[in-house]
């Protein structure tokens, strides 16, 4: 994506709004847009927000070129005025986001960003492109991983994701998730993330016979050494000939001491690999990897645990990268408050005869509230960016979407951390990027401060997100407001 013009990836309303923004006057009032998610993919008790990178290489570069100028009088919709507007379109704004990695919740604001209304109008489309893949793909690597229980998982779903950029942003979303490395190798080479591979059924079959297939690979690549064993028969020749062939090593010191062993990409996983498991120990090979494939997901590989597979490395493909059981994260962009004459801001609402679709006004912050002893999150509470809470002071919180669950949290037993930080201040970018590992570090340190009744693959316990007091007046006044009209 990186360097990549993509002032074009709106869609036409946000431009033809742009344009009614800047023939009515209006397009330099500021305004305060929140990016946030309704509800939680594949009934997971949270999400992981990824994608920011990719957001702020966007918004760092967001220019019309000719070549989209010219596109864009091409459609005989816009007004020579407006047009030269465009030709030194830049973001000028303020925008403010929940780190790549982070554990959050439905109707949490992701990004907030404050920028005069057409630039904040235009980035719409972008923006929720980005973020709601990647999150959508960093949920889901997170639930194949709880579901492994501490095995490694690769990401193997190139050839099965939704065109190029899904695949490669996708691949590193799966990393941040979870995943210890992708068969992918260009979001290896753009993310410096580890890529593995071992080989396919073609490698077999172009050889005169499979053991010969498995000499040559060992040969070639003695410090990772995966066989495939289910070419042709997996107990009573693939497994067999992949003895044959660590027997073979061994004698000639080639055998490394972890790294080597078979992947299965067929049939009952549960069975093979454990008959597999035997016959490799019995040959004296009890480090050799056993690793799986086939349309893995969460609840296959939960079922085969169940089972008792001794698989311990997964390769997820179709399902991880397509986020098979939910294709879509649901994110939206909405209007939280307007600039005023006076300079002030006016927080703003959107109403609906659907409960989660009403949106909580005014600008905002994320007060992530931490058990003092666990280390584990009590709950989030969403409040007014000028409001001020200590560790010092009791806190009651309400669940907002069941006020009759509440606690008490008496003052000293528990930590405050705000969750969104500045990413462009005036337009000039203030944060920086860490790798795509290091996110992956946070993110698993993340996960590591929720309980484990959270984690739940099926009706996980849910974090209660609360509305400060003040919010929660403002929010109110304003639906009663609006009723009246």
């Amino acid at each position: 994506m990186k360097g990549r013009d993509f002032a074009l990836l709106t869609d036409l309303y946000e431009l033809t709004m742009m344009q009614g923004y800047y023939e009515t006057g209006a397009y330099n009032r500021k305004v305060v847009f929140d990016l946030f998610y309704r509800k939680n993919p594949s009934g997971n008790g949270f999400a992981i927000t990824a994608g920011l990178q990719q957001a702020i290489e966007y918004l760092d570069g967001l220019h019309f070129t000719e070549e989209d100028i010219a596109y864009l009088e091409s459609l005989n919709l816009f007004s020579e005025d407006f047009i030269d507007y465009l030709r030194s379109f830049r973001f000028t704004g303020e925008v403010y986001a929940v780190p790549e990695g982070t554990i959050v919740f439905p109707h949490e604001p992701l990004m907030r960003i404050k920028a005069p209304i057409i630039e904040a109008q235009l980035i719409e489309t972008a923006l929720l492109n980005i973020i709601n893949h990647q999150s959508l793909i960093a949920t889901k690597a997170s639930r194949v991983v709880h579901a492994a229980q501490g095995d490694p998982v690769l990401e193997f779903g190139l050839r099965r994701a939704q065109g190029p950029d899904a695949g490669t942003v996708g691949a590193r979303a799966a990393v941040i998730g979870g995943c210890v490395a992708t068969s992918n190798v260009l979001t290896g080479k753009l993310y410096d993330v580890p890529v593995k591979g071992t080989h396919a059924h073609s490698w077999v079959m172009s050889f005169p016979d499979e053991l010969t297939a498995f000499r040559t690979y060992a040969n070639l690549f003695p410090d990772a050494c995966i066989l495939l064993v289910d070419t042709y028969n997996t107990l009573k020749s693939g497994v067999p000939h992949a003895i044959q062939v660590f027997d073979e090593m061994k004698a000639a010191g080639t055998l490394p001491e972890k790294g080597y062993g078979i992947r299965l990409d067929s049939g009952d996983l549960a069975y093979l690999s454990k008959r597999a498991r035997q016959m490799l120990d019995e040959a004296g090979y009890p480090n050799a990897v056993i690793s799986a494939s086939s349309d893995l997901d969460e609840n296959l590989i939960t079922s085969l645990k169940l089972q008792g597979a001794t698989i311990t490395l997964w390769g997820v493909g179709t399902k991880l990268i397509t986020s098979d059981d939910c294709p879509a994260f649901g994110g939206v962009y909405k209007l939280a408050a307007e600039e005023t004459e006076s300079g002030d801001f006016e927080p703003k609402i959107k109403l609906s005869n659907n409960v989660e679709k009403v949106t909580n006004p005014g600008i905002k912050k994320i007060i992530r509230i931490y058990d003092k002893k666990t280390g584990k999150i009590k709950a989030d509470l969403l409040a007014l960016e000028e409001e001020e809470f200590t560790e010092d002071s009791d806190l009651y919180i309400y669940d907002t979407n069941a006020k009759w669950k509440s606690m008490q949290l008496p003052a000293g037993s528990f930590t405050l951390r705000e969750l969104l930080v500045p990413i462009f201040v005036d337009g000039k970018l203030v944060y920086e990027c860490p790798k795509a590992m290091d996110i992956q570090a946070y993110c698993n340190r993340e996960k590591d401060t929720l309980w484990e009744e959270q984690k739940r693959l099926k009706n996980p316990d849910i974090v209660p997100v609360d509305l400060s007091d003040k919010l929660s007046a403002m929010k109110l006044k304003l639906i009663e407001a609006a009723t009246m009209i």
